[in-house]
């Protein structure tokens, strides 16, 4: 999380840490320039000063170096730039402990500004961060013109601009790779969305077609034909079944259409709704990788001729890379393509294939090739 968001980490239970080594040891990169923190607490050890001033000053310079590193790890928990009352609360810290050592290290002090604006040139929106570094060289100036020769403390108009126009734009380019994951991961989630309504779409549309030719017939039997009537409902709970067992399976991502059963399914649909169905071509000389696409390819295009024809024949072809389905029914001119025919595209297009649909007259023919 960010600075800002840091009164949010009680809040937050049960998240899993992150295996992101810059994330977790990034504040490391920042420990390494505490180094420099040598020079005032060298000052504070040689300077003038009481045992208790001296050892209060080395004690302000450990509490400061502590806070940064800690705002630093903060900031690299984060993935998105922050700015509001937490990063200017460890500035505000810094800069008062910084203040603090001053009576002992005098300008000596102005070795800890660097730490300050790495702060804000990581935590603290661009022009926030830039007005920083603007107060900062105000101050060297007035500082060093007051009560020194500016010549002496020239480094530091070449550190602080460093330091900053630094880390500023690596946390722009940081900030806008995090946005493109984010991107990424909505659309990975997106793209997931439509895999799962496609297939529920796919299985139950199938299924719910079945199972309502399958009980129309059974109540036309009830009275003529009590037994072929139970068979006709036995049947219909079966498919219930598959179907429910279908849709979890296909929640979790776990569906797979064999091409063989679903021919035989096809079939056996196509004929309870009085439709002859014929398959012309073996199912098992179809390209491996082409058979499950073409076994969904199978169960949308007789769910649309057993909703929407009107046959009374249907004809399935099958070839090493396709499938055509042929119905001799009311055909398909000037009608607003469905769900499922989108949804077989979605399928097919991608991997380069082709869903071509034409007039059969009478009828319709669809091919999908592969």
């Amino acid at each position: 999380m960010r600075l800002d968001e840091a009164s949010s980490v009680g809040a937050t239970q049960g998240a899993a840490p992150t295996d992101d080594p810059w994330v977790r040891y990034g504040w490391l990169m920042g420990a390494i320039w505490l180094v420099f923190m040598a020079f005032p607490l060298i000052g504070a050890v040689r300077a003038e000063a009481s045992s208790v001033a001296k050892g209060a000053t080395v004690l302000a310079l450990a509490v400061f170096a502590g806070v940064y590193l800690y705002a630093i790890w903060l900031d690299d928990q984060s993935a998105a730039p922050g700015s509001g009352v937490y990063p200017w609360g460890f500035i505000g810290l810094l800069v008062a402990l910084a203040l603090a050592a001053v009576p002992v290290i005098g300008l000596g002090a102005l070795g800890l500004v660097p730490f300050v604006l790495a702060l804000t040139g990581i935590a603290l929106p661009t022009r926030q961060a830039l007005a920083a570094l603007v107060l900062a060289l105000v101050i060297l100036a007035v500082s060093t013109s007051v009560f020194a020769r500016v010549v002496d403390w020239f480094f530091f108009f070449l550190i602080y601009p460093m330091v900053t126009l630094t880390l500023v734009p690596v946390r722009v380019l940081e900030g806008g790779s995090e946005r493109q994951r984010e991107v990424a991961r909505q659309l990975e989630i997106s793209e997931e969305r439509e895999r799962v309504a496609r297939d529920v779409h796919d299985v139950l549309g199938h299924s719910l077609t079945v199972v309502t030719i399958k009980a129309e017939l059974a109540e036309r039997l009830v009275d003529a034909d009590p037994e072929r009537a139970k068979v006709e409902l036995a049947e219909v709970r079966s498919i219930a079944r598959e179907a429910l067992a279908e849709i979890r399976a296909t929640v979790a991502g776990l569906r797979v259409a064999r091409l063989t059963d679903e021919l035989d399914s096809a079939r056996s649909a196509l004929g309870d709704a009085g439709i002859a169905a014929s398959v012309e071509g073996d199912p098992h000389e179809v390209d491996p990788r082409h058979r499950i696409a073409l076994a969904w390819a199978v169960r949308e295009l007789t769910t649309n001729v057993l909703r929407h024809s009107a046959a009374t024949t249907c004809r399935i072809e099958v070839g090493e890379d396709r499938i055509a389905v042929t119905d001799d029914g009311r055909g398909s001119r000037g009608s607003r393509e469905g769900n499922g025919l989108r949804g077989l595209r979605e399928r097919v297009e991608p991997t380069g294939g082709t869903v071509v649909v034409e007039p059969a007259d009478p009828g319709t023919r669809v091919e999908v090739r592969l």
